[in-house]
């Protein structure tokens, strides 16, 4: 059975759900989405592992600090603090989209405490991605309007990438948006801020490479990531797009079992 918590942490109040016992495994999940990325994985990982999904800080319900020093690195130093205050010491973590970036920096400063990493749909944040999203980001970057038209606008911005006609997913990406606010926009950006190149030779752990072959944005990426990491695994998903875990939760929950499990 899945429960929800409020955690207090020195930057806030982070929120999270949690199924099942065992090795701890930290799910992160993509801008501007929140633990509900990943509901119905929940049950699947919990049936091996204490599966943890968290709310990144300003997104779902944690807490919404003023905008301005977002980063990377800050949402992995609070991710680890919700860990902290979890008492855990060891843990595995797994992301997907940003989540994927986090959890990048996660294994990177933290090579003692990660066991293992998951890296779905991750960008391979380096000087030529910087270069091509200087600018602000069109992705999910609407305007809001009395009307409430902004909100038809994110799902029309949002519907190419998910599976034709699943109105249930996209409704969940939506509310998603509107509980982050300005950070639908801002998240891409701390991508586009972070220098992913100098972190990827810190990591220790083992990590597979998830690649959702109907996902534009990530999987050209996936490979020439992976090929930058010693040692990884790579692994694709047909037909996976960009809101993979809950698109297909079974496949990514048996991908995600399998190599912790191995």
């Amino acid at each position: 059975m899945t429960t929800r918590h409020f955690i207090d942490v020195p930057a806030g109040t982070i929120h999270c759900a949690i199924e099942g016992t065992g090795r701890p495994v930290l799910l992160l999940h993509q801008t501007p989405r929140s633990w509900d990325e990943y509901r119905d994985v929940l049950p699947l990982l919990g049936r091996n592992f204490q599966a943890i999904a968290m709310d990144t800080i300003g997104f779902g319900d944690s807490s919404k600090p003023p905008l301005g020093h977002d980063s990377i690195e800050h949402w992995a130093e609070v991710a680890m603090s919700l860990v902290d205050a979890l008492g855990i010491a060891r843990l595995s973590v797994v992301g997907h989209h940003t989540g994927a970036v986090i959890a990048t920096e996660i294994a990177a400063a933290y090579p003692e405490r990660i066991e293992a990493a998951v890296l779905s749909a991750s960008a391979l944040v380096d000087e030529g991605f910087r270069a091509r999203h200087a600018k602000p980001s069109r992705v999910d970057n609407v305007v809001r309007k009395p009307d409430g038209s902004h909100l038809t606008e994110l799902w029309r911005i949002r519907k190419p990438w998910y599976p034709e006609g699943d109105i249930d997913l996209l409704e969940r990406f939506v509310v998603d948006a509107v509980k982050a606010g300005p950070r639908a926009v801002e998240g891409h950006a701390v991508v586009a801020r972070y220098v992913m190149e100098a972190r990827l030779p810190l990591i220790r752990c083992p990590v597979l490479v998830i690649a959702p072959t109907a996902d534009p944005h990530a999987h050209p990426a996936a490979r020439p990531l992976a090929e930058r990491i010693a040692g990884s695994r790579y692994v694709e998903v047909e037909g996976g797009m960009v809101p993979l875990p809950d698109q297909m939760p079974e496949l990514f929950a048996e991908a995600v079992t399998e190599f912790l499990l191995r």
